[in-house]
């Protein structure tokens, strides 16, 4: 009877997680498509009805692409979450080679690191490969990155550490930037984290590492996270069936 009553109470705590989760999901594209498109239709009208001038229109232009490439981030986020609600998705294990991801990461933000000066470097073994599913490791490692090099200052490092331990291969990836105070570590997950701008005014709401964390789980892993204020954060995930 305890066997029962424990399986429902984890089945309760389960579903009561997902609809938290797509709760924080409507809420957050709900609020940012009506602050986005509602700013942009606010500065056509004022300047139509001449309330600013032209040069004013064009000065706050920049917040605005700023807000949109958020959203578009947000709503990306959320069909790649949604992919793995609906239909028959499947869990695709391949073989992966971990310089594979590196240079995937190197080459997706060769822009970005370039624009900040940073140094992007691998550490552990190069032959090292993993079994996993490709698509979900890549956007896990991806936003993971795309935080490291956001709150990176100009000219420092990240690095992508693999290291393996037993039946379980562990990626890191570790930056020296802004870090997080250790106040705000417990809520990374939920919807009450503040949101944090970037070194260089890069802007998001968090709704990344919330997908990150679910896909992780899809994985059978898990993630953890170890960050200080002004000293940087190192975001370590760890997944099983290590093939070498």
């Amino acid at each position: 009877m305890d066997d029962v009553v424990n399986e429902l109470q984890l089945k309760i705590e389960r579903l009561e997680n997902e609809i938290n989760f797509k709760n924080g999901l409507i809420s957050i594209l709900s609020h940012d498509s009506k602050e986005l498109f509602g700013t942009f239709l606010f500065l056509i009208e004022e300047l139509e009805q001449k309330n600013i001038s032209e040069e004013d229109f064009f000065t706050l232009l920049p917040q605005v692409r700023n807000d949109a490439k958020k959203n578009l981030q947000t709503v990306q986020d959320s069909i790649a979450w949604l992919k793995t609600q609906y239909g028959e998705f499947k869990i695709k294990p391949v073989k992966v080679g971990v310089m594979d991801l590196f240079h995937y990461l190197e080459e997706r933000y060769a822009a970005q690191l370039k624009e900040k000066n940073i140094n992007f470097y691998f550490k552990g073994d190069p032959n090292t490969f993993v079994t996993s599913d490709r698509i979900l490791l890549e956007y896990i490692l991806d936003k993971i990155f795309n935080n490291a090099a956001k709150y990176s200052l100009p000219g420092q490092d990240v690095y992508l550490q693999v290291i393996t331990e037993g039946d379980q291969v562990v990626f890191s990836v570790t930056d020296f930037g802004t870090g997080m105070n250790e106040k705000y570590l417990s809520g990374i997950y939920t919807y009450n984290i503040p949101i944090f701008l970037g070194t260089s005014g890069e802007k998001g709401v968090g709704l990344s590492l919330k997908i990150v964390k679910n896909f992780i789980s899809l994985l059978h892993g898990n993630i953890q996270i170890i960050s200080a204020e002004n000293k940087g954060t190192t975001v370590s995930i760890f997944l099983s069936k290590f093939i070498e």
